[in-house]
């Protein structure tokens, strides 16, 4: 059975996350249903997908990556079209590409990059509502840059995650955290890329680093929380719809750069 690997897109606005699960349709779930249809497998049988990470409801994707194992000879971009014609437009297959039985999307992956879109404008744009968190407020943007540079290494990040992780290891490397300011946009955008994220890691360093900005928490914050390892005194999490997985990466990535 050849091996593929896909990078994907997807609108998370109606999907209660990427994984498999009984209370809403995923994006994992249509994606598998879509295989099964296009291989023609008998009633029951389906083809199991992995992913680089799974996302969360309402998380969209940029650059998600997913491996599969199918269960006959076919042509990478046959799988591409074919797949494009079968999903719901709110997914998309950009790439496909046959790659070694070795390759695994998540355990293969050696870093990733997240964006959290922010619309500042007074009124919240009815376009921009499903993509982006509406903060009105006027923020500090040298300090809020200047306290991201805390968390950029290796760090223990339990201040920054979720209380319902299962993950007792909550060390992680961040190689890149900052904000670009898009005035003519009215738009903020952080971009975090590390090695690995917790459960509601960006949101809550989002929202956190929002409350610097507007002056409820003092710069040094970051560092602060860090150092306390207490979840209960950071800030809250942000909303879904501004986080996007934008980009993972491979040692040997077998996409286009």
């Amino acid at each position: 059975m050849p091996r593929f690997a896909a990078k994907i897109e997807y609108d998370g606005t109606q999907y209660v996350g990427y994984q498999v699960q009984p209370n809403g349709w995923t994006i994992q779930a249509a994606i598998e249903a879509a295989l099964v249809k296009m291989a023609k497998l008998p009633k029951g049988e389906h083809i199991p997908t992995s992913c680089s990470g799974r996302t969360d409801s309402g998380v969209h994707a940029l650059g998600q990556v997913i491996h599969f194992d199918y269960p006959a000879p076919i042509k990478a971009d046959n799988i591409r079209r074919a797949m494009n014609s079968l999903l719901d437009p709110s997914i998309r297959f950009l790439e496909v590409v046959e790659v070694d039985e070795d390759f695994h999307a998540r355990y293969s992956a050696i870093a990733k990059e997240y964006i959290y879109r922010v619309d500042t404008q007074q009124y919240p744009d009815p376009f921009k509502r499903l993509y982006t968190l509406h903060h009105p407020y006027r923020y500090n943007l040298d300090n809020m840059s200047l306290a991201l540079q805390a968390v950029i290494g290796e760090h223990d990040f339990t201040s920054f995650c979720s209380t319902k992780t299962d993950k007792e290891d909550k060390v992680r490397t961040i190689y890149q955290a900052e904000i670009i300011e898009n005035k003519a946009e009215s738009e903020l955008q952080f971009r975090f890329y590390g090695n690995g994220f917790l459960y509601n890691m960006i949101r809550i360093l989002v929202g956190t680093t929002l409350q610097i900005g507007d002056g409820l928490k003092k710069a040094n914050e970051l560092q602060r929380l860090l150092d306390t390892k207490n979840r209960k005194e950071a800030g809250p999490t942000a909303p879904p719809q501004g986080l996007y997985l934008h980009y993972v990466e491979y040692l040997n990535n077998p996409f286009r750069i």
